[in-house]
């Protein structure tokens, strides 16, 4: 199912985005000229009545796109999971003592090591989809791989620094 977005300007505001959901929601934002950005809930019975209007700052803007964007994506993993035998889906904990806390994601080297990917980063309540080579690990992030069984276990041992290479 294709998902609209419609897009109106406000002259002397700035732009609204409006999306109406399979539920016949309408849900929208508006992007003020000034940077400013607010989340936008409409009325069902009346969609030119706005219910409630959640001003958002940059940092609250990034991580409500942050999480969206990762719920997407882990959702297609479960699905890609679902469809290709073998393939799984892990987090895996960064031990406080690993080696790899405070370097990057390349000096791992894992998808050469084990033909697994890191798809994806959590720290706190922050999710980072993608990590390139040069991102660089915390204690305590949460490292979300696709492999096999074998090696995500090798990823595992990696980050725990349990491998010798």
């Amino acid at each position: 199912m294709r998902v609209r977005v419609e897009q109106t300007p406000l002259p002397g505001i700035g732009v609204r985005h409006d999306l109406v959901t399979s539920s016949g929601r309408t849900v929208g934002v508006v992007s003020h000229r000034n940077g400013r950005r607010d989340l936008v809930l409409y009325d069902v019975d009346d969609p030119d009545s706005c219910l409630a209007s959640i001003p958002l700052t940059d940092d609250e803007a990034e991580a409500l796109a942050d999480v969206l964007g990762a719920s997407l994506m882990l959702g297609q993993l479960a699905g890609l999971r679902q469809q290709v035998g073998g393939l799984l889906t892990e987090q895996i904990a960064l031990p406080a003592g690993s080696p790899f806390v405070g370097r990057q994601l390349g000096d791992t080297r894992a998808r050469t090591r084990t033909s697994s990917s890191i798809v994806a980063v959590m720290r706190d309540r922050e999710v980072i989809a993608s990590p390139g080579p040069d991102f660089v690990f915390e204690a305590n992030d949460v490292v979300v791989a696709v492999g096999t069984r074998q090696g995500l276990d090798g990823v595992t041992a990696i980050l725990a620094g349990e491998t010798d290479d």
